[in-house]
Order: structure tokens, then C-alpha cells, then sequence
């Protein structure tokens, strides 16, 4: 992987780029120089099939032109943009710089857009259609390759249209999610718990805690191992919004459920990310978003 990363191939291509050009200036002028003497009747002497002859005349002198203008710009386009190795050009150029210029433009032309929504609540902007119509376009374009179009989520990716929420659930915790993202972790527990067989044990009873089809005798038995997750589950299991840690008592398993995955995420923790979106988004974008995202578990008959 090395090999794609040194500046080897930027050189490496630069150089092929000035031979390149180079080499056809230096055919041109040797093929300039070079005169063929022609006969009378202004030919070669060269003669194919008994009857045709090849013509003494030179190149156009516009195509002629033409080939040097070529050379010269590809020179002058190689001193004003990024081409030589390392060399970043005359003008500065940058395909990041072009982009956050387009970037720009349109965030300028759309800031009118999102003026009217400045001096609104999430709480009223979920229920404002305009709003809730451009939240659904930020959400699909943003959101949804992880957390589905239906914002429902799946193993691995949180549901947002239930009342379950790691990071808290009001708009100020939403927003600040998707503003700086948030990153989850939950370390390998083997050795704090103990052998295997007490793994399994405690598996049941986490599994316990919400009701869950578990074995009971192990479950008495892997209560209190449970001490090692209550730092940040809490003795109850009932979780920390501000830790990020989930809640074991309900029925919602971020990474899947039963005996084999919870012993999974004993054994082996568990890292998630939601990338930070600042910076991709505008603050009004995320606002509009927040109010959106809101808006999903927050429904009429929704579950809180």
C-alpha cells in the first residue's frame, strides 16, 4: 500500500508527462529541418501501384501552428495546476478548494431557504410541512445508507423512530449527535467477569433483565457478576444516557440478542461510530435535520 502513497508515482507520472512533451517538440523540429528534394513534377519518386506518386507538398502551416499551441499549453497548464510531482502550480489549485468553493455557492444560494426556520423550535419545525419536507431530503441524502429510509435502523445501526435513544432523545442531544458525532464503546469483559461458564451465566442474566427467554438457575448465578457492567449500565441495568451505554432492560438489542450474542459482546466489546456531520452540513441543515429526527419517534402513538 506504500507503493500508492510515496510520492514515487507523483514523479513517476511527471516525468513521463515532461518527456512526453518534450520528445514531440523535438520530433517537430527535426521533421522541420529535414527537406525532401523533390523532382520536376513536384513529387517524392515514391510510386505504388505502377501509377500512384506521392506529393511534394508541405504540412499545412495552421496544422503546424496548431501542434506548437498544443505544447505550449500543455507546458503552461503543467506551471499554472497541480502536475509535477509535489508541485502545487501557480494558481493554487485544489480539487478540495474547487469543491468547498461549489459548496459554498450553493449553501449561499440555499441560506435563504432556511432564514425562516432560525427563530423556530425543533418541536415546531416538526411540525411545519416545508421543514419536515427538506429535513426528509437531508435525511435520505445523509442518514439513511446506515439508519435505512425508514430510519428504522438494523444490527449495528440504532432505530430513530422508537423512543429509545443512547445518546438522549430531546433536540439539544440529537443535534449535538449529529453535529460532533458520537463514538460508542463497550471494552471486552471476559476477565473482569471471569471463566467462560460464568459469561454464559451472566449472558442469562442480562438476558433476564428484559424478559427475555432465559435459562433461570444460570441467570441467579451470573447476577452477581453483573457488578462489572454496572459502572456503566447501572446496578438496575437501566443504562447511561450520558456514557452512552444502553439500556439492558428493555427489548431493543442494538447488536442482536440471546445467549450467543451477548457472550459475543462480553468477550469481545464493541466499537460504533456516527461520524460527525459538521462541516459537511451547515448549522441550518443540522437544525432542520434535528427537528426531523425528532420528529420520528415523536409522532402521535409513538412510543417515548
Amino acid at each position: 500500500m506504500s507503493d500508492f502513497t510515496s510520492n514515487f508515482w507523483s514523479f513517476y507520472v511527471a516525468g513521463i508527462t515532461i518527456i512526453g512533451i518534450v520528445a514531440c517538440g523535438l520530433l517537430l523540429w527535426i521533421t522541420s529541418r529535414k527537406k525532401v528534394e523533390a523532382t520536376a513534377d513536384n513529387t517524392t519518386g515514391h510510386v505504388w501501384d505502377e501509377d500512384l506518386t506521392e506529393m511534394n507538398n508541405p504540412m499545412p502551416r495552421w496544422w503546424m501552428w496548431l501542434f506548437i499551441i498544443t505544447l505550449v499549453f500543455g507546458a503552461g497548464y503543467l506551471a499554472a495546476y497541480p502536475g509535477l510531482g509535489t508541485f502545487k502550480g501557480k494558481l493554487g489549485w485544489t480539487q478540495l478548494g474547487e469543491y468547498q468553493a461549489e459548496v459554498d455557492k450553493a449553501n449561499a444560494e440555499l441560506q435563504p431557504l432556511y432564514a425562516r426556520f432560525e427563530a423556530m423550535q425543533p418541536q415546531e419545525m416538526a411540525a411545519d410541512t416545508a421543514a419536515m419536507a427538506i429535513g426528509e431530503r437531508l435525511f435520505m441524502n445523509n442518514c439513511a445508507q446506515c439508519h435505512g429510509s425508514d430510519a428504522r435502523g438494523s444490527k449495528g445501526f440504532p432505530n430513530l423512530a422508537d423512543g429509545d435513544w443512547l445518546h438522549g432523545g430531546a433536540p439539544d442531544q440529537i443535534q449535538k449527535t449529529i453535529h460532533d458525532g458520537r463514538i460508542g464503546v463497550m471494552p471486552p469483559m471476559a476477565a473482569a467477569v471471569g471463566s467462560p461458564e460464568d459469561v454464559r451465566n451472566l449472558a442469562h442474566y442480562v438476558l433476564s433483565l428484559s424478559g427475555s427467554p432465559h435459562d433461570s438457575l444460570k441467570a441467579s448465578l451470573g447476577k452477581s457478576k453483573f457488578t462489572a457492567c454496572a459502572a456503566c449500565h447501572g446496578m438496575d441495568g437501566k443504562g447511561n444516557v450520558a456514557l452512552g451505554a444502553p439500556n439492558l432492560t428493555d427489548d431493543i438489542w442494538l447488536h442482536g440478542w440471546g445467549e450467543a450474542a451477548i457472550t459475543a459482546m462480553i468477550n469481545n466489546g464493541k466499537t460504533n461510530e456516527m461520524p460527525a456531520q459538521t462541516g459537511k452540513l451547515t448549522d441550518a441543515q443540522i437544525k432542520v435535520l434535528t427537528a426531523y429526527v425528532w420528529g420520528l419517534s415523536n409522532k402521535a402513538g409513538a412510543p417515548r
